[in-house]
């Protein structure tokens, strides 16, 4: 099952100071230069108010580095594995390849082709305000930057995965559309067991769904989209249909690669079975998935 904590740095405050706390293994741990830098820039999103203008970091040139070769290696990747909605989803988003945009500057090529805009996270958000805020076309996002020592990988969502990955699901109005009728379950979600089902689906979706294109299986999902070692190693899992009841009741590690993913026959198919769901899903429904022995679509 998804758990939330384990994707994320936790954040904590104190007599005004604010501190990311970085597992053993992040890349980042041993460096205080970037340790100080999460700081600054997870205080700078907890300050921020809805209405306010969004934070505006300045990124430094050794972060601006590690997005040039992020997205010139994603760039390479999405020509080949990318499905073709999210290919043109990219093409009229136009993402600056040769600096890490400001969630103000992907705000403004998003609000004209989906609606959606982003606001600032400091570290995780709590499932009900992330998932939640989808009705209304807002995206939480971090804006850190993955350590320079290892460019390509990032044990935690950052600014390349929100941007890259997600930014370009929320420029096709058909991705953005189940985005915001997920947000819009949650409003009718009272229980904790269905919360964490409709992010189950979530994840097995629209974080790592795939689909048949042309003959061949490529990807939509924004941590496929983000992850330069795991779009290369999705081939390799072992695919199922779509299928809610398995997809919300599946166990997963978020440390390793995927070893099954749920395939589509078509992005038409992502609209009809997991845009239904989220369409109709209510915490009795969610119920009785969770206690039924047979799948929900047979």
């Amino acid at each position: 099952m998804f758990t939330d904590g384990q994707l994320y740095s936790p954040v904590t405050t104190a007599d005004g100071d604010v501190t990311v706390h970085l597992s053993a293994a992040h890349p980042g741990v041993s460096d205080p230069r970037y340790r100080a830098r999460r700081n600054e820039i997870a205080a700078l999103a907890l300050a921020y108010r809805p209405g306010e203008p969004l934070p505006r970091i300045d990124y430094s040139d050794q972060e601006q580095t590690v997005w040039r070769i992020v997205s010139a290696e994603l760039a390479r990747l999405h020509r080949r594995y990318a499905c073709a909605e999210v290919l043109e989803g990219g093409r009229r988003l136009g993402l600056p390849a040769d600096h890490i945009p400001q969630l103000r500057e992907v705000s403004e090529k998003l609000v004209p082709l989906s609606g959606f805009h982003y606001v600032p996270a400091a570290g995780l958000v709590p499932l009900r305000q992330f998932f939640g805020s989808f009705a209304e076309r807002i995206f939480h996002s971090t804006q850190y930057i993955r350590h320079h020592s290892a460019p390509l990988y990032t044990p935690e969502p950052d600014a390349i995965h929100e941007i890259i990955g997600h930014a370009r699901q929320l420029a096709s109005p058909r991705f953005a559309a189940l985005y915001a009728e997920a947000g819009k379950a949650v409003r009718r979600l009272e229980t904790e067991a269905a919360l964490k089902f409709l992010a189950d689906v979530f994840w097995f979706s629209m974080e790592f769904g795939v689909v048949r294109e042309g003959g061949e299986i490529r990807c939509y999902g924004a941590g496929l989209l983000s992850s330069y070692g795991e779009i290369q190693e999705f081939g390799r899992a072992a695919l199922r249909r779509l299928d809610i009841h398995a997809m919300g009741t599946a166990g997963y590690d978020i440390s390793r690669y995927q070893p099954v993913l749920y395939c589509a026959d078509s992005v038409g198919e992502i609209e009809d079975v997991v845009g239904e769901f989220f369409a109709t899903m209510t915490d009795d429904t969610v119920a009785e998935q969770l206690t039924a022995s047979r799948p929900l679509r047979p």
